[in-house]
């Protein structure tokens, strides 16, 4: 692993965020201050297809990536953008429910509750 890898890695897994590749980016020109934009990208996506972070997308808005890889569910803020880890072990029974009533072989669910944080409920 280069050491420009091995630094997005460290910011990645060091983070208790979900950063996007600007965060990524920003974090780690304070670790390799010659790292370029095209770099942190090549290395996100390298890391994220060798499993050693995952990377979440929704739509057209940026991706973030996550230091947990094992499969768990999230909530997004719709006002700041916030996004944090939620554990909902049902929802691999839901998964199961849905993929008998559609007729797929289920590979994976992902869960996404959308919403306002306890921050932007009490500014609004």
């Amino acid at each position: 692993m280069t050491p420009q890898r091995r630094a997005v890695l460290e910011v990645v897994r060091g983070s208790m965020d979900h950063l996007t590749a600007n965060d990524v980016f920003a974090a780690a020109r304070a670790l390799h201050p010659t790292i370029s934009y095209a770099t942190v990208y090549n290395s996100l996506h390298y890391l994220t297809s060798t499993g050693l972070i995952r990377e979440i997308t929704f739509g057209a808005g940026s991706s973030r990536y996550d230091r947990i890889v094992e499969r768990h569910d999230h909530a997004l803020c719709e006002g700041c953008g916030r996004l944090v880890d939620i554990d909902l072990p049902e929802t691999v029974d839901l998964m199961k429910r849905a993929a008998r009533q559609a007729r797929f072989k289920p590979v994976s669910i992902s869960l996404t509750l959308v919403g306002l944080c306890p921050d932007c409920q009490s500014s609004g």
